[in-house]
C-alpha cells in the first residue's frame, strides 16, 4: 500500500489502470476506521482491480461548534487497518492540498439536502459533503464509490449529484454494522461512557420497533414514530428528529403504502449518533 499526499501524484499514479482499464474503487473517509469501514473495504476489494481509500476529515461538513478539533485522528492505526484490508492506494491530503489558497466554489444538491441532517446540522454541512466527494470522483475518477447506508441521505444527495452532474460512477451503498446488541457502529461510539452506551442502544431499538409495526401492518407514519419516540424515551433518549420518509426524495410519508426511510438523530450525553433502518410493509390480498 501507498501513501499519497498529492492530487497529482495520486492521478499519476491511477493514470496505468485507468489506460488498461482496470476497475477502480473509491472509500472516501475521515478515518478513525471501525468495522463499517472495513465492510466498505471489503466490497471494494471484490469488486475492483484497484482500491483507493481517502483519508481527510473535511472541515467543510463541520459547523461551528460541532466537533472537528476532538475528531478522532490516529493516520498510523487507520493505515494499518487500511492495509489489511487490501487498499492499494490511501489519499491522506492535507487540508490545504484539497481547499488551496483562494478557493471559492462549493456545491450544492438542492432538495435532498435541506431535511434530516441538514435541518440540525444547517445547509453548510451537505454543501461541505458534496464539494469534497465532487473533488475525490475528479481525482479519483473511480468506476464505482461505496458509501454506508447509516449516513442514508448522505449516500441520497451523493447520488442526486452524480446524477445531476453526470459524472461517470457507480454509487455502492453498502448496509450499516452493527454491534451485536443492534448500535450501529460509529467513530463516535469511542465518545460514549458505559452508562451512555448502554443508552444508546435506545436508537436501535426505536427503529426496530417501528419496522415490526410497519411489517406488521401499521400504515399510519405518526402512531408509527410515536411508537418509536416511546422507545426512545424508555432509554432516556429525546431525538432531534424521528422521522420518516421517502428513501429516495425523503420527502415526508403520511400514510406507509411502499417503503419507507425510519431515521433518527439524538445526542446521548454530549455524543450526538445517527441511524436508520429502510421498513417495507407487508402487503396482503393483493394490495
Amino acid at each position: 500500500m501507498q501513501t499519497i499526499r498529492t492530487i497529482a501524484e495520486l492521478r499519476r499514479l491511477l493514470d496505468g489502470a485507468h489506460a488498461a482499464g482496470e476497475r477502480v474503487g473509491l472509500v472516501p473517509t475521515m478515518g478513525a476506521l471501525h468495522e463499517g469501514h472495513l465492510s466498505l473495504l471489503e466490497a471494494a476489494r471484490e469488486q475492483c482491480d484497484v482500491v483507493v481509500m481517502s483519508l481527510f476529515v473535511n472541515p467543510a461538513q463541520f459547523a461551528a461548534g460541532e466537533d472537528l478539533d476532538s475528531y478522532p485522528c490516529d493516520e498510523a492505526a487507520d493505515a494499518e487497518l487500511a492495509r489489511g484490508a487490501g487498499v492499494d492506494l490511501l489519499f491522506a491530503p492535507l487540508v490545504e492540498e484539497m481547499y488551496p489558497a483562494g478557493f471559492a466554489t462549493s456545491v450544492i444538491v438542492g432538495g435532498v439536502s435541506e431535511t434530516l441532517e441538514g435541518a440540525e446540522r444547517g445547509a453548510g454541512h451537505f454543501e461541505g459533503v458534496a464539494t469534497v466527494v465532487t473533488k475525490l470522483l475528479n481525482i479519483v475518477a473511480p468506476d464505482v464509490a461505496f458509501f454506508g447506508q447509516k449516513d442514508a441521505q448522505q449516500a441520497v444527495v451523493i447520488k442526486r449529484l452524480v446524477a445531476d452532474l453526470d459524472i461517470p460512477v457507480a454509487i455502492a451503498v453498502c448496509p450499516t454494522v452493527r454491534e451485536a446488541d443492534g448500535l450501529a457502529r460509529s467513530s463516535r461510539n469511542a465518545y460514549l461512557s458505559a452508562d451512555e452506551r448502554a443508552h444508546a442502544v435506545g436508537l436501535s431499538r426505536a427503529l426496530e420497533q417501528a419496522a415490526t409495526l410497519i411489517a406488521s401492518g401499521e400504515r399510519d407514519s405518526s402512531a408509527t414514530a410515536t411508537a418509536a419516540r416511546r422507545e426512545l424515551a424508555a432509554y432516556a433518549i429525546e431525538p432531534e428528529y424521528l422521522d420518516i420518509v421517502d428513501p429516495e426524495t425523503l420527502e415526508a410519508v403520511a400514510q406507509i403504502d411502499r417503503s419507507v426511510l425510519v431515521a433518527v438523530a439524538a445526542k446521548v450525553g454530549r455524543v450526538r449518533l445517527i441511524d436508520n433502518v429502510v421498513a417495507s410493509p407487508t402487503r396482503t390480498n393483493g394490495r
